[in-house]
């Protein structure tokens, strides 16, 4: 078979009715910029003594799984299916004022079993296609920088990979997002964010982690499940100095003081429907500046950078909402 490059790889998912049952095929096929998704395993090595010096006689398979990562743009449908694997609960409603685009809502499921995704790769290189059943997102960044495309960085987990006949993948154009549809805001409650003044950010990465564990069981060698523990949610901005009171004061209060953020990225030169835009708007209820450092060389602007940890709320009840708007009808 002729080499081939990546560019010639596809890769999709789709939600799993049945945990743990695989799709037959993808529901959505995305654009990535790289991709090391990849079968792992592990073994028990017999290094007995047995008279030679030699390390080992054999090793015995213990573990099969899939395991690794990838890169893509956030877009406005498929990355849907992304948030709800990693958040684990979700609602649709009619956008206000609109008829066919909606808003869809994912917060924190509290259990252990967030949603499940059947992952989906066509290897035209390697002349095999497979399928990954109990595929979970365990963790995610949210990047935005200058001059580049707004992406999610998500780390993956399932089982191992099952041979299937051909995939005839289709990738569907959706909306982007790039750094100048960002807006960001904190205040010291959520209802006080839509009052507050923005502030120009040099960049931003929001991280998310539900702290994987895979269920290893007894008489298998593929684990049973793929269950999420403690939810954490960190994110680090960089800004221009200008002044204390944009960071700093607060970061030096006693006691201290936590504060709402919110993180909107509005793709305002699409509209759907009648008059709306492609949103995905993050609320963090409850947030604690962790870290602040202001670097000074003579011949560059002064920047600062704030590390900042997420908790929940129990005046809201809740710790992050994300909402999605698009035209996609229902849940995912």
């Amino acid at each position: 078979m002729p080499k081939q490059i990546g560019r010639l790889q596809s890769f999709g998912f789709a939600k799993e009715a049945t945990r743990g049952t695989a799709v037959s095929s993808a529901s959505n096929w995305v654009p990535f910029d790289d991709l090391s998704f990849d079968e792992k395993g592990d073994n028990v090595v017999a290094d007995q003594a047995v008279g030679v010096i030699e390390d080992s006689i054999g090793e015995y398979r213990v573990k099969n799984y899939a395991d690794g990562s990838f890169k893509m743009p956030l877009i406005d449908i498929s990355s849907g299916p992304l948030l709800l694997s990693l958040m684990g609960g979700q609602a649709v409603a009619t956008h206000s004022g609109e008829t066919t685009v909606y808003d869809h809502t994912f917060t924190v499921g509290e259990s252990a079993q967030h949603p499940s995704l059947t992952f989906f790769l066509h290897d035209p290189a390697g002349g095999t296609d497979y399928s990954y059943a109990n595929g979970v997102v365990h963790k995610l960044d949210l990047d935005a920088q200058l001059k580049k495309f707004v992406q999610l960085s998500l780390s993956l987990r399932s089982q191992k990979g099952v041979s299937q006949s051909a995939f005839t993948p289709s990738i569907t154009a959706e909306n982007r997002f790039i750094p100048q549809y960002m807006t960001f805001k904190y205040a010291t409650s959520v209802s006080g964010l839509s009052g507050t003044t923005a502030i120009a950010l040099k960049n931003l990465k929001l991280s998310i982690d539900e702290s994987i564990e895979d269920q290893e069981v007894l008489g298998s060698v593929a684990p049973a499940d793929f269950l999420n523990k403690e939810f954490k949610v960190t994110g680090t901005l960089e800004a221009i100095y200008q002044n204390i009171t944009d960071f700093k004061s607060l970061f030096l209060a006693t006691p201290n003081v936590p504060q709402a953020m919110s993180i909107a990225l509005v793709n305002t030169d699409v509209t759907i429907g009648s008059a709306t835009n492609p949103t995905l708007a993050i609320t963090l209820d409850q947030c604690y500046f962790k870290e602040l450092a202001i670097k000074k060389s003579p011949k560059d602007l002064i920047y600062q950078t704030l590390k900042f940890s997420a908790t929940y709320s129990l005046a809201n009840s809740e710790m992050i909402k994300m909402i999605l708007t698009n035209t996609k009808s229902g849940t995912y």
